[in-house]
């Protein structure tokens, strides 16, 4: 089973990446044929040349696409999906950056909800994990991993953190804990899904205390 499961995977990854280099010849072939007169909107739903990308944000590409579907934005250096499953934005990067914590491995993907992160939690969420960041103005709150799982892994215990179910230790631990279990072949609930609400008009304007106005001179 495991072997057929891996099959379909590789043949899907190879299925996108043909697809993006046979984007990427048409762009090409258009350019030379229509002098760089292809409009913007179809440039940009151009797919990059995955194969020069890293293989852990190939991969990611490929789990994302095989869930969500085809991107919503294309970029030379990013994937954007936008309101899909439970996620407001999903990010894919070509550059990694390097996290220790709870293993050694790279981020890429970065998933984002609604969510209003109170005022006295947010420097317990900063020393908990720092790929899980938030946006007090927009209310949102987002995980950057490799892969959708460890993302709700992370969200999900951000989110017993504010709620104080857990201590950023005690988050810390967890996290370890269920990370270990999945790599032994386990599927811990809190890697399948967000075990919370999103919430909805989590935006927080903040309140004008200077008296500043546009109209002053």
């Amino acid at each position: 089973m495991k072997k057929i499961t891996l099959f379909y995977c590789l043949l899907f990854f190879a299925a996108v990446t043909n697809l993006s280099a046979q984007d990427t010849k048409m762009s090409k072939e258009n350019d030379m044929n229509e002098g760089n007169k292809m409009p913007m909107e179809k440039r940009k739903n151009m797919m990059p040349d995955l194969s020069v990308w890293p293989e852990a944000s190939r991969m990611a590409v490929a789990e994302i696409t095989s869930k969500y579907g085809r991107p919503d934005g294309i970029t030379a250096e990013e994937f954007i999906w936008l309101n899909k499953g439970v996620w407001k934005k999903i990010c894919i990067n070509k550059k990694e950056t390097k996290h220790s914590f709870p293993i050694e491995h790279t981020d890429m993907m970065q998933t984002t909800i609604s969510y209003k992160v109170p005022e006295d939690k947010m420097d317990d969420l900063g020393r908990f994990d720092g790929s899980v960041t938030f946006d007090r103005t927009q209310g949102t709150m987002s995980a950057r991993c490799d892969k959708e799982g460890n993302n709700f892994l992370a969200l999900n215990l951000a989110n017993d953190i504010i709620t104080g179910t857990k201590t950023v230790q005690e988050a810390r631990q967890a996290y370890g804990d269920l990370v270990k279990e999945k790599m032994k072949g386990g599927n811990p609930l809190y890697m399948q899904k967000l075990t919370f609400s999103t919430q909805k008009n989590a935006a927080d304007p903040d309140v004008n205390t200077t008296g500043l106005s546009k109209k002053m001179k």
